[in-house]
């Protein structure tokens, strides 16, 4: 399929654009008004608003069935360490996970698709807000994303380091794990560093629990089951010579079966309010629920398969390669409705740097196979 150069020149030009002015979650509003005024220049039908920022784009050709197209807009609370040109303006924001690239090639994918009308049925292209910790998509689906806009199935693309650019890697079923956050108190009785006998000593506590949740996965588990528990802050403490009263962990679970979530969040529990007894330290949790396991729909997941086959030899179209824990709030709109997420290859020559790196930078050379990726798949899913 041939995208034109002149197309591909003026999305690198957005992606940079993009990316030189990143916003973060639910302040994406320069983002979402070049979007929306984009998509308006097209002939499109917009709709702005829907999770705050958000912005849907409706492109009509005929009877036919309506799909959905994903692309996620926030950027990241860093600052950037790169120095490309087009390095970010805004000092502890950057775009280090491709949220750039993504809106530049769907952008781009829209103007395409309205040039050449080479399908039909409706395309609604969904500019999400928030994908970052905030769950915008769920907010998108509560505010009617589906109801608003009725689909057949949606679908999300991201750029993935650690595949050579131009692959593709789709999954049947899991793609990337369950995320749940949570926050741990243990609360004992604060004395004199010098006296630790006068009182009970949470930082003690808390180094105990830390690696006894590591054995969760490693003893308590299957190793054919998937899950990982993370302690990422530590906070207890105010004078060096005391010893606090109350210290505070928090972290995250990540799962890929939503059974083993369920066992998992147990098994934290009963570490978090009987390991630390004998210690004379009361714990306690509480939870947040964020993302489920990011699940693809089988039949929709094969559809990207082939669809990427007519497009790529066969050794650079990947199934049912190993998921990753990492998680995606696109998970809720497929919990919604059905539809796939499959990941495009981003390392070239040498490879990319990881993404939450601070010096990232999305590899511009995807955006044709990108649009060439969702214009196929909607001239395969919307024939003429």
């Amino acid at each position: 399929m041939v995208i034109p150069v002149s197309l591909i020149d003026e999305a690198t030009g957005w992606r940079r654009a993009f990316h030189a002015r990143p916003e973060l979650g639910y302040q994406e509003h320069h983002t979402s008004q070049s979007v929306a005024e984009q998509l308006t220049a097209m002939g499109l039908q917009v709709h702005r608003g829907l999770a705050g920022t958000g912005v849907v784009g409706t492109l009509e050709n005929g009877p036919g069935p309506t799909i959905g197209l994903r692309a996620d807009m926030d950027a990241l609370p860093m600052t950037e360490l790169g120095q490309p040109p087009h390095r970010s303006t805004q000092p502890g924001v950057m775009h280090a996970c491709g949220h750039d690239g993504h809106t530049a090639i769907l952008l781009a994918t829209a103007r395409h698709l309205s040039n050449t009308r080479n399908f039909s049925g409706t395309v609604h292209f969904v500019f999400q807000p928030a994908e970052e910790n905030l769950g915008g998509a769920r907010r998108m689906v509560e505010e009617g994303l589906f109801t608003l806009f009725p689909m057949d199935a949606i679908y999300g693309m991201h750029n993935w380091p650690g595949l050579p650019a131009g692959h593709v890697a789709v999954n049947e079923g899991a793609m990337m794990a369950s995320l749940d956050s949570f926050e741990i108190t243990l609360n004992g009785r604060s004395c004199h560093a010098a006296m630790p006998e006068n009182g009970a000593d949470p930082i003690v506590a808390a180094a105990q629990l830390i690696l006894a949740l590591q054995t969760i996965p490693a003893r308590r588990l299957s190793p054919l089951a998937s899950a990982v528990v993370s302690i990422t802050q530590i906070n207890g403490g105010e004078a060096v010579n005391v010893i606090p009263e109350t210290v505070t962990l928090r972290g995250t679970l990540r799962c890929l079966q939503a059974d083993v979530r369920v066992r998992v969040r147990q098994m934290i529990d009963e570490f978090v309010t009987t390991f630390t007894r004998p210690l004379g330290i009361e714990g306690s949790i509480i939870y947040q629920t964020d993302y489920p396991v990011t699940a693809n729909h089988p039949q929709e997941a094969a559809k990207v398969r082939d669809c990427a086959l007519t497009l790529l030899p066969a050794e650079q179209v990947h199934w049912n390669l190993s998921p990753s824990m990492a998680s995606e709030d696109f998970a809720c709109m497929l919990e919604a409705c059905p539809g796939a997420y499959f990941w495009l290859g981003a390392d070239g020559t040498t490879p990319s740097a990881p993404l939450h790196n601070a010096r990232y930078d999305f590899n511009d050379a995807l955006i044709g196979p990108g649009i060439a990726l969702w214009t196929a798949l909607v001239g395969q899913l919307l024939p003429r």
